[in-house]
């Protein structure tokens, strides 16, 4: 069993979560991820990216958002409990290696698993940048740990309550433009984003890797869930990935089948916080 060591609330619905997985934490690699399933002889298999990880302490790190039943469940969960099965580290690991000049850009929940990607980047000797982005201040995750892999971080939020008032292709257009422009991009995020990301570096034809979370059951390739197309070709991302050129996917296709169980999803984040007595605001 997988015992929760450390457990926080980063914002809202937003928590980041530390557990005992030593031979995962000894073996994953930067961009691989998870699927975790909380109950032994039933429930839900979901996929969630490795935030970080200590080999030392046998730990791994993830940071999810509670949208759903299971991720609900899995935040009411604290430390001492223990989560049934874990599946990892899953996924080709990113290519990493000395590309430059390296920009990073995070929005929202994809902050978290950019960070061992900044992380493994700067190591390589990269000249690493950073840009967060989120709706507002309260849903800026992981900053401090950003600025202690670099110092060129920036910050903007769509309401400008916190950094920058721009969504993050503005920084990634400026960065283009500049007289040093990157030599690689890594963009994890909404699938929105990481579409526009990458329609903002293919006039400047700079590589630009994003790493795709989609719908996924078995993380073997077998149950074909994940599947996406990519230039020509059906990939799928369990197995193929998580990452891939940005310049090729078809995020259209993608972002139509993630919302094929949209409104179970809807019906299930309700009923979880009526379970928790959870008031939700009137949008």
């Amino acid at each position: 069993m997988n015992r929760i060591v450390d457990k926080r609330q980063l914002s809202d619905d937003v928590y980041r979560m530390t557990f005992k997985a030593p031979r995962i934490a000894a073996e994953r690699k930067a961009g691989q991820f998870l699927i975790i399933q909380l109950d032994t002889s039933a429930g839900e298999r979901i996929p969630l990216t490795i935030a970080d990880a200590n080999a030392i302490l046998g730990t791994i790190t993830i940071v999810f958002q509670a949208v759903g039943e299971t991720t609900h469940r899995l935040a009411a969960m604290d430390v001492g409990d223990s989560i049934a099965n874990v599946l990892g580290p899953l996924g080709r690991p990113t290519h990493v290696e000395k590309f430059g000049r390296v920009l990073c850009v995070g929005g929202g929940i994809g902050v978290a698993p950019m960070h061992p990607i900044a992380k493994a980047m700067k190591d390589a000797g990269n000249d690493v940048s950073i840009v967060i982005g989120a709706r507002n201040k309260s849903l800026i995750i992981m900053e401090e740990e950003m600025r202690r892999i670099t110092d060129d971080v920036t910050i903007v939020t769509d309401d400008g309550s916190f950094g920058r008032k721009a969504l993050v292709t503005v920084p990634l257009k400026e960065a283009c433009e500049s007289s040093t422009p990157p030599d690689l991009v890594v963009a994890i995020g909404p699938p929105i984003m990481m579409k526009f990301c990458a329609e903002t570096t293919r006039p400047f034809k700079i590589p630009t890797v994003v790493s795709l979370n989609t719908i996924m059951i078995d993380g073997t390739g077998m149950c074909g869930g994940c599947r996406v197309t990519v230039g020509t070709e059906t990939k799928f991302v369990c197995v193929d990935g998580p990452e891939f050129d940005g310049h090729l996917v078809d995020f259209d296709n993608m972002m139509l089948r993630l919302g094929a169980y949209k409104p179970q999803e809807t019906e299930a984040h309700h009923r979880c916080h009526l379970q928790l007595g959870i008031t939700e605001e009137v949008k």
